[in-house]
């Protein structure tokens, strides 16, 4: 019997309004480009997700695949395929072959957003599919959440207080569904300014893998 798929948006989803109007203008300007929802890529058993935000101008909104095509991918799929959470090679190209193991990417909100920002109503209208990712992934134990508007919005999915689990970096929140881990965004800016470091990006890794190994360890 064929494993249950997650649910992903239309092409063409009209859910959010601001979005839609963007998504189109940027189809006039750049025809050759995905410029539509993003999909979720991986592996449905594994016991990841890694959740980032939103697709970025240059890189999931013109490659059709999260975090390829932009600085943000090279470090994501790098420390991946270092921790063996990957096999192939990253080309930051979604034809490139390369294979997620035991996790899962997928973002909070599927469309580019204005100045890679979403606003709330935006991440209420795609909750559906983060929940559908949820409940699809049937070894599912660990969340990462790429940032700060990411862990929010997660909690906000998920319908828990965001008083009660600060971001933080490399911190893991105990929640009753899932473990949330925390980790800066892999951005360029993040990196260039120091904020976040390679180092600091492989030891969430880490702690990652050691949780999955242990999993009585318990932030409170």
């Amino acid at each position: 019997m064929p494993q249950k798929q997650p649910a992903q948006p239309d092409r063409d989803c009209e859910r959010c309004p601001r979005l839609r109007a963007f998504l189109l203008d940027n189809r006039e300007k750049y025809p050759d480009w995905h410029n539509a929802p993003v999909d979720s890529f991986g592996d449905l058993n594994g016991e990841i997700l890694i959740a980032g935000l939103a697709p970025g101008l240059k890189g999931a909104n013109r490659t059709g695949r999260p975090f390829t095509g932009d600085y943000a991918g090279d470090l994501l799929y790098d420390t991946l395929l270092k921790y063996g959470l990957a096999d192939g090679a990253y080309k930051a190209d979604p034809e490139d072959g390369l294979t997620l193991k035991n996790c899962r990417i997928a973002n909070v909100v599927r469309c580019l957003p204005p100045e890679n920002k979403p606003i709330g109503s935006e991440v209420k209208n795609c909750a559906p599919f983060l929940i559908s990712e949820i409940e699809t992934m049937p070894n599912l134990k660990i969340v990462l959440a790429l940032g700060g508007l990411a862990h929010g919005a997660v909690l906000t999915v998920l319908e828990k207080r965001k008083a009660l689990y600060k971001f933080g970096h490399n911190v893991f929140h105990e929640l009753d569904e899932v473990l949330l881990a925390n980790s800066y965004h892999c951005s360029r800016y993040n990196t260039n300014t120091g904020r976040l470091t390679e180092q600091m990006f492989h030891d969430v890794f880490e702690e990652i893998l050691r949780r999955l190994k242990n999993p009585k360890i318990n932030d409170k």
